[in-house]
């Protein structure tokens, strides 16, 4: 295996940087005239026939204000231009919240997404955090809105999607959403010391182990409005590109680096505390490499499998490998065990032959189950999210949001 695979080395390091670098590069054309984010096609010049979607948007200002935090020449505009998007075009001001989108006609998305309004949070902390103007301003308003709509403290999870007026909230209840609220839970909390999102995020986290150990560690995605798991949701489209049939192993891999992370801030040192949830984050991240790395005869991670493990939507997503490498250096780093470094130098073997491309920059999007380049679900290469934290993750403190773990510089040595 070479030496620039192989985690704690720097040659491996060095790679990661590169990377990082083209990464930043390619996506300096996202900004629209009103800051919302353009779909940025292969080369990374835009796509303008496609709508400008405000989790799009978030990502983008989560990036580029990492960017700026790392010294990255022209961020701090392109962090402006987005939080102008996001509090001008974007805000729903009669209603309140955010618009999914707008159309390459200028007109709003219907509906309000809980996905979306998580990413705003994260927007708004790593804005804030890069110091940029407005972004104390966006964050707390992102707040204020998503306690208002989205958190059940009963529950103690979130809802999904509302109608755009805020008047009728759909019966689904989806774990994706809840997903990246615990990653938005985490940042707020490092960042802004509101230590209450962290306790959401754990609640959050306890929910979803509670179900992950009834299904072999495949975790269900989808529930009616009761939270009852809906292992049947969408199996004549399994692959949609938010709500797909059966397991999504990505997700269990991103479930375990989040995990660790909410364990490794709130139990600090009490490790008799932290343990459990560790050693769950090791059950999700095995189930989820037996069930689809190299799972189809070829290498990469099968978008989605069955109940019983075995792979139905064969694609490899680029933000599952993605995944796949933050988490294995994080439980690697916290664990020292051997497989975990295994399974990274594998992982980035395989970016390095069949994901990174070389020739325009950022990763391809969606590759078929012969590693060939499609885009049946992901076209182009909207934005940079996934891959750029997997050339950060691995080298950060896995007890923190990346963001504050830039800005601090809590590099592992």
């Amino acid at each position: 295996m070479e030496k620039k695979y192989c985690i704690d080395t720097q040659e491996n390091r060095d790679f990661l940087r590169e990377i990082r670098e083209r990464l930043f590069a390619f996506g300096h054309r996202f900004p629209s005239p009103g800051g919302s984010s353009w779909y940025l096609g292969d080369d990374g010049t835009p796509w303008t026939e496609k709508n400008r979607e405000a989790y799009v948007t978030c990502r983008m200002a989560h990036v580029y204000s990492i960017a700026s935090l790392m010294g990255h020449e022209g961020s701090e505009a392109l962090v402006d231009a987005a939080v102008k998007g996001l509090r001008g075009e974007l805000r729903d001001k009669e209603h309140d919240g955010w618009y999914e989108g707008l159309t390459p006609g200028g007109s709003h998305l219907s509906g309000k997404q809980c996905y979306a309004h998580a990413f705003v949070i994260l927007a708004g902390t790593s804005a804030y955090l890069a110091g940029r103007p407005e972004a104390e301003e966006l964050l707390q308003e992102a707040l204020e809105v998503y306690d208002r709509y989205y958190w059940n403290e009963e529950e103690g999870l979130s809802c999904d999607n509302w109608n755009t007026e805020f008047t009728v909230m759909d019966d689904y209840r989806g774990l994706n959403a809840n997903m990246h609220s615990v990653e938005a839970f985490l940042a707020v909390a490092d960042a802004a010391g509101k230590e209450e999102y962290r306790v959401r995020a754990g609640r959050i986290i306890d929910h979803v182990l509670g179900w992950a150990k009834d299904n072999h560690w495949r975790i269900p995605e989808h529930y009616t409005k009761d939270w009852e798991p809906d292992l049947e949701k969408n199996r004549e489209k399994p692959d949609d590109p938010f709500k797909p049939y059966g397991a999504t192993p990505g997700h269990g891999l991103e479930w375990a680096r989040l995990i660790t992370q909410w364990a490794l801030s709130t139990y600090k040192e009490d490790k008799e505390g932290m343990l459990p949830y560790i050693k769950a984050s090791e059950e999700l991240f095995r189930r989820a490499v037996e069930d689809a790395w190299n799972a189809d005869g070829a290498p990469g991670i099968c978008y989605t499998t069955g109940w019983d493990g075995k792979p139905i939507v064969h694609e490899r997503m680029h933000w599952t490998l993605a995944e796949g490498i933050n988490t294995a250096a994080v439980l690697y780093h916290v664990t020292k065990k051997q497989e975990y470094a295994d399974a990274y130098a594998a992982f980035m073997q395989y970016l390095d032959e069949k994901v990174l491309d070389h020739v325009n920059g950022s990763w391809f999007h969606q590759m078929d189950q012969n590693n060939q380049v499609t885009g049946t679900v992901w076209p182009g290469k909207p934005d940079i999210y996934h891959a750029l934290q997997a050339t950060l993750i691995p080298y950060y403190a896995p007890e923190a949001s990346i963001a504050l773990a830039v800005k601090e510089k809590r590099q592992i040595s």
